[in-house]
């Protein structure tokens, strides 16, 4: 799925992977959290698709496999791109 700014998502992996993709467009400040509803992301990992933007200032999608892992990214900008606010 597609997730969008400003909201947060109980993610359950408990069946199986999935990727929740970032959104295509950004702005400065936005948020999106993210936790692990079932404590199953280190057997079924979740996966943040960057969709252009830059994870961390890497070109690459993030794979999240903490079980019980929460989290918030923030956009900051077109370099860094979305950055872990709390982890």
């Amino acid at each position: 799925f597609t997730a969008v700014a400003g909201e947060g998502y109980f993610a359950d992996t408990t069946s199986s992977a999935f990727t929740a993709t970032l959104p295509s467009s950004a702005s400065i400040g936005n948020e999106i959290s993210f936790v692990d509803y079932a404590g199953t992301f280190d057997s079924n990992n979740l996966t943040i698709g960057r969709n252009s933007h830059n994870i961390q200032g890497a070109a690459s999608d993030l794979v999240v496999n903490t079980e019980r892992a929460a989290f918030t990214l923030v956009y900051v900008d077109s370099t860094q791109g979305w950055l872990l606010k709390n982890n």
